[in-house]
Order: C-alpha cells, then sequence, then structure tokens
C-alpha cells in the first residue's frame, strides 16, 4: 500500500495491471469461500458525481457467509463493520496493482463481544492468503 501502512488496513503491490488485479483477488477472494455482495467503481462514480478525474479504484465487498453467519448470530449490530472491504488500484507505476484488506481483528475490536475475537483472527488469516495467492 502507498506510503505506510495504515493500522486498520494491510496489503501488498502486485506487478499486475489493474484490471488483471482485480480478476485475480476476485479469484483468491473465491479461494478462500468469499463472495463480492458490492463492488463501487471509486474512478467512475468521482467522475459521474465531482466530474473529476481519478486513478482506476475499486471498493469490493467481500462475505463469506458462514463466518458472517457466526458474526452476526454473536452480535447483531456487527452487520454495520460487514462486508469485509478489499480495494485495488492502480499504482503510480505503470503495470502495478495496490491490493489493500481492511483489517477484520482492527474492525471487530469495536465490539465489546469477546467471541468475536477468534473468529476475527479466522477471517485475517483467510485474508492474508488471499493476498498471498496474488504473488
Amino acid at each position: 500500500m502507498q506510503g505506510t501502512t495504515p493500522r486498520y488496513g494491510f496489503g501488498k503491490t502486485v506487478d499486475q495491471p489493474f484490471e488483471q488485479a482485480v480478476a485475480r483477488v476476485r479469484d483468491a477472494l473465491a479461494a478462500e469461500g468469499f463472495g463480492v455482495l458490492t463492488e463501487i467503481d471509486v474512478r467512475a462514480t468521482l467522475r459521474k458525481k465531482l466530474d473529476v478525474e481519478f486513478r482506476p479504484y475499486v471498493i469490493l465487498g467481500a462475505c463469506n457467509p458462514p463466518l458472517a453467519f457466526k458474526a452476526l448470530d454473536t452480535d447483531l449490530d456487527i452487520g454495520l463493520l460487514l462486508p469485509c472491504n478489499v480495494i485495488v488500484y492502480a499504482d503510480d507505476e505503470d503495470g502495478r496493482s495496490v491490493v489493500g484488506v481492511l483489517d477484520p481483528e482492527a474492525a471487530l475490536s469495536l465490539s465489546d463481544q469477546p467471541a468475536l475475537r477468534p473468529l476475527a483472527s479466522e477471517v485475517k488469516a483467510r485474508l492474508e492468503r488471499v493476498l498471498a495467492r496474488l504473488a
């Protein structure tokens, strides 16, 4: 990720153009049991709403249904923190892209439910494997 990695997320830069990186992220998410529920094309939205140009940038809302069910069964309001956000954007260097993931341990720590901690760790491990698959 550009500059320093934020405390609320983790990621990596990959040697793939944007469109290819997005496709590979989708495949890697699927391999870990995640589906993409939402996709926000930030570039198109900014062009339409503000008439500005921005780099290719997408926000994917990823969900692993069994893990989401466990979280919701523990804390109904945890839906405020779902789904898992994954970003992909074109790097400043041609042919490279940045992939970032919201850290589920950081996000779910906002809940006062200790039962969510192991679940957050499991989700984080899966998302780390998603990033590893992109190498």
